[in-house]
């Protein structure tokens, strides 16, 4: 097997949830050109669109489904429809986030249980619905989306930090659970990105606070996601589990 072998993920199928946000639409790409069937799933059709069209317009597969993450009940819907035509499902990514800059004392509970719902909320029935079919096949690979506030925690997005860290605890809890039934669940920790979610916390002052932080002194691109979500989608990442693979130009490396 050639080392580009390693990372094929031809004649699989991988559905990513958040798949019409900026990052995970990437990594979507990223999979179709390495050969897997892409399954968005997200809330915005003329999204999934353009990024269907660039997808196929590389030769790449996929398809759009509507879904809302949150609902256990149409995670369940979901699944099921995915097996009755495709067989399995090889790869789940748990994409979906909502993030807010609020001072803590003026954070509300229609906030606070905003931000859990879909940060905490959706990933636990992410992984049950589709780790239940893993499980049950014997294989599969799950992604979640963790962030740099998960491991460290960032000023002003208190919610947001304490969701990600409960991210970053489910993967690694979940990678032992599974270790032995074939299935690997990983934490993909996106450094500093700029995304539809964070774009209007990204304040001049704090984009040089961000980037004095970065030894790259720049903002990542999405496209540079790829090459780690390929190694966690592939047989490349085989025996990587309960990891956080961080993107971030060198930020968590930095102390002062």
């Amino acid at each position: 097997m050639s080392s580009l072998d390693l990372f094929s993920l031809k004649g699989r199928t991988a559905v990513v949830i958040g798949g019409t946000g900026e990052l995970c639409g990437a990594m979507a790409e990223g999979f179709a050109s390495a050969g897997a069937h892409v399954i968005l799933v997200g809330r915005d059709p003329a999204k999934a669109e353009a990024r269907l069209a660039k997808i196929k317009a590389a030769g790449g597969s996929g398809e759009f489904l509507s879904c809302e993450a949150t609902n256990k009940a149409d995670l369940v819907k979901l699944r099921d429809g995915i097996l009755a035509q495709h067989g399995k499902v090889d790869v789940l990514v748990n994409g979906a986030g909502v993030n807010s800059a609020t001072p803590f004392f003026e954070i509300d509970e229609a906030q606070l249980d905003r931000i859990l719902t879909v940060n905490i909320k959706g990933v636990v029935f992410g992984c049950q619905v589709f780790g239940e079919a893993m499980v049950a096949a014997g294989s599969g690979s799950i992604i979640n989306l963790g962030s740099e506030s998960g491991i460290l925690p960032l000023s002003r997005v208190f919610t947001y930090s304490a969701s990600k860290a409960a991210v970053h605890n489910l993967s690694k809890n979940l990678a032992r659970e599974w270790a032995a039934k074939g299935v690997r669940v990983n934490t993909l920790v996106p450094g500093f990105f700029p995304a539809e979610q964070n774009r209007k916390v990204l304040t001049p002052e704090r984009v040089a606070m961000i980037l004095g932080k970065t030894p790259m002194n720049r903002f990542g691109e999405a496209k540079e996601l790829i090459g780690a979500s390929l190694l966690l989608a592939s047989d490349a990442g085989s025996f990587v589990t309960g990891a956080e693979i961080v993107v971030d130009g060198g930020f968590a490396a930095m102390s002062i």
